[in-house]
C-alpha cells in the first residue's frame, strides 16, 4: 500500500511540474553537460562525477526492472501445429504505460494537430497575419528559426471574421448529415527521427580508416551507401513519401522525415467485418465521450510512431527542455512486451498464473471470445475499457485480450534466428518500393475478438505497418537509464 502511495505522490508532482512550469525550482533538473573535478586525493585517480537528470515516474507508467525471460511457447501446441522453441532472452529496465493508449489520450494529439494548423493560419497574411502566434526573435530580439507560440490562445468564442476563417477552415461541413466536423485529410503531422543505430555502425563513419579495424585489409576510400526516408509536400498539397539511396556525406544523412495523417481510420469496424452492423461504432467509438477511457483503434503502426514521437516533443516542451535529449517514448520490442505481459513468468503463458482465462468463481481475467459467437460472456460486445480486468505481478492491465497491440519489431519468419539474446530487437525500415510483405510489423496480445488460445503472451502475430484495425492499439515504453533495481518485485 505504501508503496502505491508513493506512486501517487510521484506522478503528482510530475504533473504539477509540467503544470506549474516549475521544474528547475523543485531542484529536479541539473546541468546536463557540467561535471564537479574530483580533489586531488594525493595524486590517485578517483574518477570524475557526473551530473544527471533525476527522472520523475512518467505519468500513467509503471517501471519494469530488468531481467530476463524464455521467450515463446514453452509447450507443443498439437491442435494448433505449434512446437515449444523458448529462448532464453534479457532486458534492461523500461516505463511502460498500465493501460493501453484511450482514444481521450490519443484526441489530444489529434487536437494538438488540429491547433498546430489553425495558429499557422492564424499567422499567414491570408487570414490576417497575426504575428503573436509564431515567435521568430529570441529575447534580446536575435533572428531564430521560427516556432508557433503556444502561450498564445487560439480565440475560439471572439475570433474576428478573418480569425474564424482561420479556425473554420479545419473543418468541413458533412455534405450527407450537414454536421461540422474536423476534416481528417488536413490532420498531418511532420516529424524527424535521427537513426541513432545506423549512424553508430562502423561502416556509415566518414572517416575509413574507422570503417575496418583489421589492419590487413587495405582502407577503401569509396564512400558508404546509405538510405533515408524523406516526405514532403508537393505544389498540389499531396503527401510524398521517398526512400532516398546516397553516398554518406555527414550526419544529416540518418535524419528522417515522415508525414503522417494522424486521424484514425473510423471506417474499420465496418471494413473488418463483412456483413455487420458495426455503423454505430464508425460513427462514435472515436468521438463520443462515452468511449473517452477505451483503447484507441483504426491507429496504424506508423500512426503509433507518429504519437510517440509527439509524446516526447510534448514531454520536453512541458519540462523546458528543448534542445536537451530526453529518452524517448516509443513501442516497446517484442521481447519487452512479452517480458512485461508475463511478469517476467516463463511457466505461463498469459499474465495471469493459471491456465484457464477465469478464476473458480467464474471471473474473467480478459476482455476475449469465450465461445462461437460469444463476445458477451466476458460482460463485453466490442473492446472494454482499460483497465476494467485485475492487473498482471507487474501492475499492467490489459497485456491479453482487449485490443492487440504494436511493437516496434519487424516480422520475419527467421526473427528469434537475426536477433541478439540481449535487448533483442530487428528493425527493417521498409523503403516505399519494397515488396509489401516486407512491411510487416509484429503484434501481440490477442484482442477482444479472439478466442482464448490467441490472447496467449507467448504468442506472435503481425499486420501490415499501414493497416488500421478495428481491435489492434497501442501503448508505451521509455527506457529507464542507470537506476534499475535488478529485480521486478511482483505486486501484492
Amino acid at each position: 500500500m505504501k508503496k502505491n502511495k508513493d506512486i501517487q505522490l510521484k506522478r503528482f508532482i510530475y504533473s504539477s511540474l509540467v503544470i506549474t512550469g516549475t521544474v528547475s525550482s523543485m531542484g529536479l533538473l541539473t546541468s546536463c553537460f557540467g561535471a564537479r573535478s574530483s580533489s586531488s586525493a594525493g595524486g590517485e585517480v578517483t574518477g570524475v562525477g557526473g551530473s544527471y537528470w533525476a527522472e520523475p515516474t512518467p505519468y500513467g507508467m509503471v517501471l519494469i526492472d530488468r531481467g530476463n525471460i524464455a521467450m515463446g511457447p514453452s509447450v507443443d501446441d498439437s491442435i494448433n501445429g505449434r512446437k515449444a522453441d523458448p529462448r532464453g532472452v534479457s532486458v534492461d529496465a523500461f516505463w511502460m504505460d498500465e493501460t493501453e493508449i484511450t482514444n481521450s489520450k490519443y484526441k489530444q494529439f489529434v487536437f494538438w494537430v488540429r491547433d498546430s494548423i489553425i495558429r499557422e493560419r492564424l499567422y499567414d497574411p491570408a487570414y490576417g497575419g497575426n504575428e503573436a502566434f509564431k515567435i521568430e526573435e529570441d529575447r534580446e530580439g536575435n533572428p531564430i528559426e521560427p516556432y508557433l507560440n503556444w502561450s498564445k490562445p487560439i480565440p475560439w468564442r471572439n475570433a474576428n471574421e478573418d480569425e474564424q476563417r482561420a479556425i473554420e477552415s479545419v473543418y468541413r461541413i458533412n455534405p450527407i448529415t450537414g454536421h461540422r466536423e474536423l476534416d481528417p485529410n488536413q490532420l498531418n503531422y511532420r516529424y524527424e527521427i535521427y537513426n541513432h543505430t545506423e549512424a553508430a555502425k562502423r561502416r556509415n563513419r566518414l572517416d575509413p580508416t574507422r570503417r575496418e579495424y583489421n589492419t590487413d585489409i587495405p582502407v577503401s576510400t569509396e564512400l558508404p551507401v546509405i538510405s533515408k526516408d524523406t516526405a514532403y509536400f508537393s505544389e498540389e498539397g499531396d503527401i510524398i513519401r521517398e526512400t532516398v539511396t546516397r553516398p554518406l556525406t555527414g550526419d544529416f544523412d540518418f535524419v528522417n522525415t515522415y508525414i503522417v495523417n494522424v486521424y484514425p481510420d473510423t471506417t474499420c469496424w465496418i471494413n473488418d467485418f463483412d456483413n455487420a452492423y458495426n455503423e454505430p461504432y464508425t460513427r462514435m467509438y472515436f468521438s463520443h465521450a462515452g468511449y473517452n477511457n477505451y483503447p484507441v483503434v483504426g491507429v496504424s503502426w506508423e500512426q503509433a510512431n507518429a504519437f510517440s514521437n509527439w509524446r516526447t516533443d510534448f514531454l520536453k516542451r512541458s519540462l523546458g527542455r528543448e534542445g536537451v535529449y530526453v529518452e524517448p517514448y516509443r513501442l516497446p520490442t517484442e521481447a519487452e512486451w512479452e517480458y512485461a505481459a508475463r511478469a517476467g513468468n516463463s511457466e505461463t503463458p498469459y499474465p495471469w498464473e493459471e491456465i484457464l482465462p477465469y478464476d473458480e468463481r467464474g471471473c474473467f481475467y480478459a476482455n476475449f471470445k469465450p465461445m462461437d459467437g460469444d463476445y458477451v460472456r466476458d460482460g463485453h460486445v466490442i473492446t472494454s475499457p482499460v483497465g476494467t480486468y485485475t492487473a498482471n505481478d507487474f501492475g499492467l492491465y490489459d497485456m491479453a485480450g482487449n485490443v492487440s497491440e504494436w511493437t516496434s519489431t519487424a516480422y520475419s519468419e527467421s526473427v528469434d534466428k537475426l536477433t541478439a539474446d540481449i535487448n533483442p530487437e530487428y528493425r527493417y525500415d521498409a523503403a516505399l518500393e519494397d515488396p509489401y510483405r516486407m512491411k510487416r510489423k509484429i503484434v501481440r496480445g490477442g484482442s477482444w475478438k479472439d478466442v482464448a488460445n490467441n490472447i496467449r503472451s507467448d504468442l506472435r502475430t503481425w499486420e501490415y505497418q499501414n493497416e488500421q484495425r478495428s481491435y489492434i492499439g497501442f501503448r508505451n515504453v521509455r527506457t529507464q537509464i542507470g537506476f534499475a533495481k535488478g529485480t521486478q518485485k511482483k505486486k501484492k
